[in-house]
């Protein structure tokens, strides 16, 4: 610890593991609320407390004979579990460029460290055994705080991983009931939140799958088998679609609206749509229903009145969106093609979408409502949205706009209060409009601030059972908690106050 560059070495190795767990594995990909991570997240709480071990023990001592010993074993066992964990990681995730090469330099760094420290170690081995307290001023401040911070990581993800185990979605293929058994399915966006779980419905339940995706590597973890195209073009006229489902598209909550955000978010729309109307055209038989992707957002913000299928177009970008959207839909399926447009509420699941972006806020007792808090959301859970697409599929009964909400919307401080209590943490700090307004523009305004009293009239007319018709519900299932007492709505009408 009396080599300077030893200390700036290690120093730096600390900053940049912070920055991988923080960055990578808390905001970005928000490991402790993605199912099938609790492997990765035993590792990464096994190792952070060895780390700890580690750091106090350069910061304060100097180790002889046996403790030297026991300090190059656990640096064996770091190793092995870092190896594991390199093992892991390509095995179940795609781990995004910024975290492939933060991993590199850590590695890099790691090796020196370690080619610098183990000869002295080994030195001292021979020595008495002793532990001789000699603490390095300003540095072993940092080294403890550093300590102090690995340990409560290390805590926190062993307890997460534990909770993470409860967070599977369950059995796919039973969502499909709906669907005569071995359709071929063409998917566009199926590799995305709603997508990948929707592929792994049908794919699981026995159907043919194909997956139009920009980018193939996108699609490795999909279940398979699953066939993946890059291009519709390369698809013959002989191609077999009996089934299209349109949900590609540029996120429109993935940041600030700016000029150039708002035309990627209408072509990456447009351009899906129309290049399925030119397949279309093409095969010798064209697919018999076409459900593409809306949203609410079609209905602009009202919280007052209550929004069904009959509402006219409200006003705003998200409204613009969703118009051109459906409209180029009806173009693309021509004659012969049942259309369904999905107009989907807030999908909730822990792996994604805006609950998925909240939970680690509530999670650490920051959450609360967003602005005044009486703006309405009409939800739903992932895994009723997929029974519904699959539903809108299989009844030749159903077409034109579908709400895709349950039929219980809530206002946002009573959503945040429901989070807040699934989670067992206070939802009480408010979270003003103002600087969101400042910060996001008009995506703040619309998808925040505004709110939409949106209700399933048209599924529940066709006789659509939803399993979670209730916020309590929904969040129990999502968050590992008990299954609904109630898997259905005896009554949907009354219960999403239909006749009231």
């Amino acid at each position: 610890m009396n080599d300077p560059v030893f200390v700036a070495l290690l120093l730096l190795q600390i900053a940049m593991g912070g920055f991988d767990t923080l960055y990578h594995h808390e905001l970005t990909l928000r490991l402790p609320w993605k199912p099938g991570q609790a492997t990765e997240l035993r590792l990464h709480g096994a190792r952070n407390l060895i780390y700890a071990l580690v750091f106090l023990a350069l910061g304060w001592t100097e180790l002889h004979g046996v403790p030297a010993l026991v300090l190059l074993a656990a640096l064996a066992v770091e190793t092995g579990i870092t190896l594991w964990d390199f093992v892991e990681e390509d095995r179940i995730r795609a781990l995004p460029a910024s975290e492939r090469v933060t991993h590199t330099l850590l590695t890099l760094n790691y090796g020196v460290l370690l080619a610098m420290l183990v000869p002295v170690l080994i030195g001292r081995t021979s020595l008495p055994d002793a532990i001789v307290l000699h603490g390095h001023g300003a540095v072993s401040i940092l080294l403890t705080i550093a300590a102090a911070g690995v340990v409560i990581s290390g805590v926190r993800d062993l307890l997460a991983a534990t909770r993470n185990e409860r967070l599977g979605d369950g059995p796919a293929a039973e969502l499909a009931q709906a669907l005569p058994r071995r359709q071929a399915v063409l998917v566009t966006g199926g590799t995305g939140f709603l997508g990948s779980r929707l592929v792994a419905t049908l794919v699981e339940a026995g159907h043919n799958v194909t997956v139009l995706t920009r980018n193939p590597g996108h699609a490795l973890g999909l279940a398979t088998p699953v066939r993946i195209v890059t291009d519709l073009a390369a698809l013959p006229n002989d191609f077999r679609c009996d089934v299209a489902i349109n949900l590609a598209g540029e996120p429109i909550a993935g940041g600030r609206w700016t000029a150039a955000r708002r035309r990627r978010i209408v072509e990456s729309r447009l351009d899906a749509t129309r290049a399925l109307g030119m397949l279309f055209e093409r095969l010798d038989r064209r697919p018999a229903v076409l459900v593409s992707g809306s949203a609410i957002g079609f209905y602009g913000i009202d919280d007052g009145t209550i929004l069904d299928e009959t509402v006219a177009r409200g006003r705003g970008f998200a409204a613009d969106v969703c118009a051109a959207w459906e409209a180029a839909a009806m173009r693309a399926a021509g004659a012969g093609t049942r259309v369904v447009l999905l107009r989907t509420g807030l999908v909730l699941a822990s792996s994604g979408g805006m609950l998925g972006g909240l939970l680690p806020i509530f999670e650490f007792g920051l959450g609360g409502p967003i602005g005044t808090g009486r703006q309405v959301m009409s939800w739903i859970h992932r895994d009723d949205l997929v029974r519904l697409i699959v539903a809108a599929a299989a009844d030749p009964e159903i077409s034109g706009p579908l709400n895709a909400t349950a039929p219980n919307p809530v206002s946002n401080g009573d959503f945040a209060r429901a989070v807040g209590r699934a989670l067992g943490r206070p939802a009480i700090l408010p979270l003003p409009a103002l600087p969101l307004r400042l910060l996001l523009g008009d995506l703040a305004g619309e998808l925040m601030l505004g709110g939409q009293k949106v209700l399933p009239v048209k599924a529940v007319f066709h006789g659509f059972r939803f399993r979670y018709p209730r916020l309590d519900d929904a969040l129990a299932t999502i968050l590992g908690g008990p299954a609904p007492r109630k898997a259905t709505v005896l009554h949907p009408f009354r219960e999403a106050r239909l006749l009231h």
